[in-house]
C-alpha cells in the first residue's frame, strides 16, 4: 500500500481534529495518484463542514481506488464514515465525515461542476 507518513498533533486516544482528518484524506488521495488535490477551509463560511477535500481521478477505477484508500486511512485513525454517495458509477464520490466532506471526481465531472468556484471565499490549502 502507498506510504505517507502524517504526523498530526494529537494525544493518543483523542479524536482527530477536522483539519487533521482533511490532511489524512488528502495525503491518502495523493498516494493513489489523485490529481489537483486541494483542501478548502470552510470555517466561518458555512455550517455544512469545516473542510472540503477535492480531488480528481483519471478513470472510474482510479476514483474508486482513491475512495477505498481514503476510507482505509481514516478508519485506521478511528474516524468512521457517516455516509457515502456516488459509488454506483464512480463519476463523483462524496464521502461525509461530518466536519470533513471529501469529493472525488472524474476529471471531466470536476471540470463541469467547478465546485471550487462555488466556495470562492474559502481558504485553499495545498496538502503537499
Amino acid at each position: 500500500m502507498g506510504g505517507f507518513i502524517y504526523r498530526h498533533n494529537r494525544r493518543e486516544g483523542l479524536p482527530l481534529e477536522s483539519k487533521d482528518k482533511a490532511f489524512v484524506a488528502a495525503r491518502a488521495a495523493l498516494d493513489k495518484k489523485a490529481k489537483n488535490v486541494i483542501i478548502l477551509d470552510l470555517q466561518g463560511i458555512t455550517t455544512i463542514a469545516d473542510y472540503f477535500v477535492i480531488c480528481s481521478g483519471e478513470s472510474t477505477p482510479q476514483v474508486k481506488a482513491i475512495e477505498e484508500y481514503v476510507e482505509e486511512k481514516l478508519n485506521a485513525e478511528g474516524v468512521g464514515l457517516l455516509r457515502v454517495e456516488g459509488l454506483r458509477y464512480c463519476h463523483w464520490i462524496l464521502m461525509d465525515y461530518g466536519d470533513v466532506i471529501i469529493h472525488i471526481f472524474e476529471e471531466e465531472m470536476r471540470a463541469f461542476y467547478e465546485l471550487e468556484k462555488l466556495w470562492i471565499d474559502a481558504k485553499r490549502i495545498q496538502p503537499d
